[in-house]
């Protein structure tokens, strides 16, 4: 991607947030990313990026705050310069059988899941759209777009997630703005870490590669897709499962 292009992360402080700021950091990009309650997590990847002289700066940010995104891109682009590359990581995940799903759990996963990528991406496309460039990558499941043992609210918002990637995707080609998805399997140290030990081991007898992935591998196929080697791909989730 070279230098002079900004990113920002939402959701950097996790595991494959880190990573997706680890590899677009390495890339050349100076990277935002934003945290919610995870500050140490957040403030221990800057020090280790900065001090290999990377680009990076830790933001606070509640997703479902529609004003609080429009103050922080604000502020990004005063301290870091225009965001030409979004990534809409933040997500939360709950592990229940549908019967014990509560109205607020269904509005929690669906408020960060869907609304708060709704909101982020609002708040940063406005300048995309002013400058007429940009590229937006959407963190999608493997939950939902396959058949699997997983949480329906869950399921239903990564389901979401693809849906609004190829209408955003129509509407903002006009601007050479490309919007994809990038949909995980089951990755060692993500969401998947909640997963039961039986159904991570169904999950590798069905995979080819007989593995869980890594958010390593992840974060590279975010990074392809968010720059300019992927600049024909577009409407598109491209599934990152070894072959389920």
């Amino acid at each position: 991607m070279g230098s002079g292009v900004t990113a920002f992360v939402s959701g950097g402080s996790g595991a494959l947030g880190q990573a997706i700021v680890r590899v677009l950091a390495r890339d050349g990009c100076s990277v935002a990313y934003s945290y919610k309650e995870h500050r140490e997590a957040a403030e221990r990847l800057e020090a280790e990026l900065t001090t290999s002289g990377f680009n990076v700066r830790p933001y606070s940010l509640d997703v479902v705050d529609a004003s609080a995104s429009v103050s922080l891109v604000q502020q990004i682009e005063a301290e870091l310069g225009p965001v030409d590359i979004l990534v809409n990581n933040a997500g939360v995940a709950q592990v229940m059988p549908f019967a014990l799903i509560e109205e607020r759990d269904w509005d929690l996963v669906m408020d960060v899941n869907v609304k708060g990528m709704f909101l982020v991406t609002k708040a940063f496309a406005r300048g995309m759209i002013r400058r007429k460039r940009g590229s937006i990558v959407n963190i999608g499941s493997l939950a939902g777009m396959r058949m699997l043992e997983v949480p329906v609210h869950y399921a239903a918002a990564k389901s979401a997630v693809v849906g609004y990637t190829m209408a955003l995707a129509r509407e903002l080609g006009r601007y050479n703005i490309r919007v994809n998805a990038a949909v995980p399997g089951m990755l060692d140290g993500g969401v998947s870490i909640n997963v039961p030990a039986r159904l991570q081991d169904k999950y590798k007898d069905y995979c080819a590669l007989s593995r869980a992935g890594t958010c390593e591998e992840a974060a590279e196929v975010v990074a392809f897709l968010a720059g300019g080697r992927s600049s024909y791909i577009n409407a598109q989730a491209i599934v990152i499962d070894g072959g389920i």
